[in-house]
């Protein structure tokens, strides 16, 4: 079953030269798990803003289980639980509450809102925040409840805008994996936008990359890393200032101070990985390309058309 269909969707604003979002199709199934990668101005909050019908689109459709959003003004609230960027409205009620609160207006009774809050509050470990107000809490702690309200009541759809930003090394782990045990226990289909493309690999099943208000890229992460690069990722650690002793024909990137990074054909990887000096190394890795590497490919790729990108 198809949960969203977006049939050639551009919004265009006043004033601005560039449509924020340009044509844009895409069919998200039911039960995915669906990640939209993209940089900062890529159109990504613009366009999941139109799908749960905060923002209407200059042209094109938007359709959740067959039927337009923009028909009725309240329909997408019904079937979506949408984490903003920002929600001030929770700003004067405690965790507690604005986890049952919004439980029961989506349609809990007041004893089952009750006992999902404090499923909720055990799960997502913010207990301790429970009689808190969201005005009094941190950036990673508000995030985290507005995570939180999004997945209260249980609605057949998440869209989640930036889920783990502001949010500890644990914490992150701890969202991506709460996710992806929700969606294999009850189905959920979970739409969100993030930069943690290293992080979000480990759940996401499909992905799609904006670049410029234009969606470049669409299909399954393995699909596209083996389009994108034949090769293997060679990470070696070095300690800082001194260059990596590679053979001359690999060109190699310092990611960060004594970290670099180079690509290897599969039949020179025993020739080079033989001529190592390991005893000059630190640490090394050898993988397959990762969905940061694709992330990095196609916001970097520049003139590609998005028709030539898109894998079903």
């Amino acid at each position: 079953m198809k949960v969203y269909e977006l049939e050639q969707v551009t919004k265009q604003y006043p004033q601005q030269p560039q449509p924020a979002n340009r044509e844009i199709t895409l069919q998200i199934e039911a039960g995915e798990i669906f990640g939209l990668l993209g940089d900062n101005g890529a159109g990504k909050t613009t366009l999941v803003r139109q799908m749960v019908n905060l923002q209407q689109p200059t042209t094109g459709v938007i359709k959740l289980f067959g039927r337009p959003v923009a028909a009725d003004p309240i329909y997408a609230a019904k079937l979506v639980g949408y984490m903003p960027q920002d929600a001030n409205a929770l700003n004067n009620l405690t965790v507690g509450e604005a986890l049952y609160f919004t439980g029961h207006l989506r349609g809990l009774s007041r004893y089952d809102a009750q006992r999902e809050r404090d499923q909720l509050l055990e799960t997502w470990q913010i207990g301790e925040l429970r009689d808190k107000y969201s005005s009094k809490l941190s950036g990673g702690q508000r995030r985290l409840l507005r995570l939180v309200v999004a997945i209260a009541g249980g609605l057949p759809v998440l869209i989640l805008d930036e889920p783990t930003n502001d949010l500890d090394p644990q914490r992150r782990r701890m969202v991506w994996e709460n996710l992806r045990q929700l969606n294999q226990a009850t189905g959920t289909t979970i739409i969100f936008i993030t930069h943690d493309a290293i992080e979000a690999e480990k759940i996401i099943e499909r992905v799609g990359i904006m670049r410029a208000g234009e969606l470049v890229a669409v299909g399954r992460p393995t699909t596209l890393k083996q389009q994108v690069a034949q090769q293997l990722r060679l990470e070696l650690l070095f300690p800082p200032h001194r260059p990596p002793s590679l053979p001359q024909h690999l060109t190699s990137t310092e990611l960060q101070p004594g970290r670099w990074l180079t690509w290897l054909n599969r039949e020179e990887v025993g020739v080079v990985l033989n001529g190592l000096d390991l005893a000059q190394l630190d640490d090394f890795r050898l993988t397959s390309a990762t969905l940061e590497d694709l992330y990095v490919h196609y916001t970097n790729q520049a003139g590609t058309a998005a028709a030539e990108s898109t894998i079903s």
